[in-house]
């Protein structure tokens, strides 16, 4: 049987870990793809050498072009610039608006069954371009977002308890940045609530962390940005698509009344299968969380109006 082909655009540090991270899956053939000669046609070279010595045949392909990803059941989209000294906040988001308008009409129209996993920031701007753009269902649009700062959360917290990080289950809402909502009331360490483990200054401090998260590491980095994780959290929202596995994960999806929220992408718990963003699930908020939640919402819609004023 044909593997199903999984494409990966951009061919940085997070696409390309993306791409080695499905190569040993051994479950997929990779398209690995980047505007920059040679580079995706290396970085491909270089993960199919590593076939034999890690057990997987996968088949990697690199490419500059769009060709050899029609067909793609999947694509993880991370392609996009980094904010520049100098260049102004609506700069960047009108240079990355205009790259994943581009790169999705190319993988829309050579795929149209495909599912978009949005990884390019600012985030949930980016999946509303997306949905803009594509004619795709909302279903079939989806950001990663709130898979990394649950993993995240969830780190901190094993780290102060001293416990096993899968041990630990957290939930984060609301838009990829300042304004997301971390639900401690939903965190849980081997199903006892993790209020009941630590001090309330502690789960604030952890909180505040995980709101930073990102920032934290490009500081320590001084040059680039967290990789390593948000490449495995777009894989197992790849994986929770491709085996249908049915998992709530917190995704950046279009809300239509769910949470009290209308016409907005913000990162909600979504039941995540085959058909893509399947189901957004309702969790009971209190009016502070709920508070919390809209404020983010409200973040969002404001940056969709300026994104839409600088595409117009």
């Amino acid at each position: 049987m044909t593997r199903p082909k999984i494409t990966v655009v951009g061919a940085g540090n997070v696409g390309g870990t993306t791409a080695q991270r499905l190569a040993e899956k051994n479950l997929y053939d990779v398209v690995l793809l980047d505007i920059a000669q040679g580079v995706p046609q290396g970085k491909a070279l270089d993960i199919s050498q590593a076939g034999p010595v890690c057990g997987y045949s996968t088949q990697v392909v690199g490419t500059n072009g769009y060709a050899e990803t029609a067909g793609s059941e999947i694509a993880v989209i991370t392609s996009g610039m980094a904010r520049k000294p100098g260049m102004s906040r609506d700069e960047l988001l009108a240079t990355n608006a205009k790259i994943v308008k581009s790169v999705v009409t190319e993988l829309v129209s050579r795929s149209p069954n495909i599912i978009l996993i949005l990884v390019t920031n600012p985030l949930d701007a980016m999946v509303h371009v997306a949905r803009a753009v594509s004619g795709l269902p909302k279903s079939k649009i989806i950001g990663m977002a709130g898979v990394l700062d649950s993993a995240r959360m969830r780190t901190f917290i094993a780290q102060e308890l001293n416990v096993p990080s899968t041990e630990v289950e957290a939930m984060v809402l609301g838009g990829h940045g300042d304004t997301m909502v971390p639900l401690p009331r939903y965190t849980t360490v081997k199903g006892k609530p993790v209020s009941e483990l630590m001090s309330k200054d502690k789960l604030e401090a952890i909180v505040k962390r995980t709101r930073d998260g990102g920032a934290e590491i490009v500081g320590l980095l001084k040059t680039g940005s967290a990789f390593y994780a948000p490449s495995a959290s777009a894989v197992a929202m790849v994986e929770a698509i491709h085996k249908d596995e049915k998992r709530v994960m917190p995704c950046a999806v279009l809300c239509e009344g769910e949470y009290g929220l209308k016409n907005v992408i913000v990162g909600v718990p979504t039941k995540i299968g085959r058909g893509g963003a399947e189901q957004i699930v309702e969790y009971e908020l209190t009016s502070e969380e709920r508070a919390a939640l809209e404020v983010s919402a409200n973040a969002v819609r404001e940056l969709c109006i300026t994104v839409d004023r600088l595409m117009a």
